[in-house]
């Protein structure tokens, strides 16, 4: 399959990855090299980081605005992560792929369940850092959480990486430019990852349980 539908429609892709695996950036990269690829942009509760522009990298709004498109079901799917809502504008999504769009839905496991129910042509992609190792130290240096905050990031991780049979595809980001070149082959070509052959969940997921879950203060 091409990137897009029949009848000229786009098509709807999903990236799903544990945090700090850089599924934003992968998906921003592929969309700046083609025109008819566009991300997706959230709405979010949360309040913005200092780098982040309202209307590009998210649309912020307050929880009642949030709560107020889920009553009028204006979402296609939403989720509340780390305490603060997210959610995708269904007739955003729509009219992008109305006019030939094929749009990257960077969304969690959950909100994937929920965009496979309502769409028929959708290619999912799930992507995982090379170890646990790698992932810790991504999350630790982006420097924005607390150490709290980041063992739930490393939870969170645990249970997105349960569910990455639920896809079409697994990519591991060892490389970013491999990463992306290979995000683009499915898109265009149907060119199956070579990446994801290597991926062993059940080590990583053991790897996972016995880096993340465990207080660390035990080993004090």
């Amino acid at each position: 399959m091409g990137q897009q539908a029949s009848g000229g429609r786009g098509r709807l892709i999903i990236l799903s990855a544990p945090s700090g695996t850089g599924k934003t950036t992968i998906a921003r990269a592929v969309a700046a090299s083609h025109p008819k690829v566009e991300v997706s942009v959230s709405h979010t509760t949360r309040q913005p980081r200092p780098e982040e522009k309202h209307g590009q990298d998210y649309f912020f709004v307050d929880r009642q605005s949030f709560l107020d498109m889920i009553e009028n079901d204006q979402f296609l799917e939403h989720a509340e992560v780390f305490d603060h809502c997210y959610g995708t504008s269904h007739g955003a999504v729509e009219r992008q792929l109305a006019d030939g769009i094929s749009v990257l839905l960077v969304i969690d496991w959950r909100g994937a369940r929920l965009v496979r129910g309502r769409f028929e042509d959708v290619l999912s992609i799930f992507f995982v850092p090379l170890s646990y190792a790698v992932l810790e130290r991504r999350l630790a240096e982006r420097g924005q959480d607390s150490d709290i905050a980041m063992k739930r990031r490393l939870q969170e991780a645990l249970e997105e990486v349960r569910h990455h049979h639920e896809y079409d595809h697994v990519i591991v980001n060892d490389h970013f430019e491999t990463a992306v070149e290979e995000c683009e082959k499915l898109i265009f070509s149907a060119v199956a990852p070579t990446s994801g052959r290597y991926f062993d969940p059940a080590s990583f997921i053991a790897t996972m349980k016995n880096g993340t879950l465990r207080d660390r203060r035990d080993d004090d």
